[in-house]
């Protein structure tokens, strides 16, 4: 079975090394987390060579389908890693991106790009959600796809108000 690929565009009013800054920051992730719902949120971020390491974990409540709740429960833990890059000659950054659902076979591997386009910050988001379910797993790829894009979309939405 072939992953469920997803491929998702946003934009920042703001300069990469800003954005950066504010995705780096543990205290804004937490409060980014928490402000959709997260409990139990949780950030650390390190640095190695030319790579910084952002790892964020939080619960969720559910917000699926109940043939899906089934499989998961009424809440799930996930821990989502980005390992960005030093910015290149053009000051783009991109990053390793994993998610990764606690005690269930399903995730988000991908990369994520941040590049000045003149009007800011472009935060493009790529990768395969997969869920290793024999004969349910592509009926829960695409509902797990929609729960990574709606965790990106309400950090990047918390990240445009503080940088507005």
């Amino acid at each position: 079975m072939s992953p469920m690929k997803i491929r998702e565009s946003f934009q920042y009013p703001a300069a990469v090394e800003a954005v950066f800054a504010l995705i780096s920051d543990e205290k804004f992730r937490v409060a980014a987390a928490e402000k959709t719902g997260g409990l139990n949120v949780s950030a650390s971020v390190s640095s190695a060579g030319d790579s910084t390491k952002v790892t964020l974990q939080r619960t969720q409540p559910a917000t699926v389908p109940e043939f899906v709740k089934k499989f998961i429960g009424d809440a799930v833990t996930v821990k989502q890693v980005e390992a960005w890059s030093e910015p290149d000659a053009q000051g783009t950054r991109t990053a390793k991106l994993t998610m990764k659902v606690a005690g269930q076979p399903a995730g988000f591997d991908g990369s994520a790009t941040l590049k000045n386009d003149g009007k800011g910050a472009e935060f493009v988001v790529s990768g395969n959600v997969k869920v290793s379910v024999p004969f349910v797993g592509k009926k829960v790829e695409p509902v797990i796809a929609k729960a990574v894009l709606s965790s990106i979309k309400h950090d990047v939405k918390a990240g445009v108000a503080r940088l507005s």
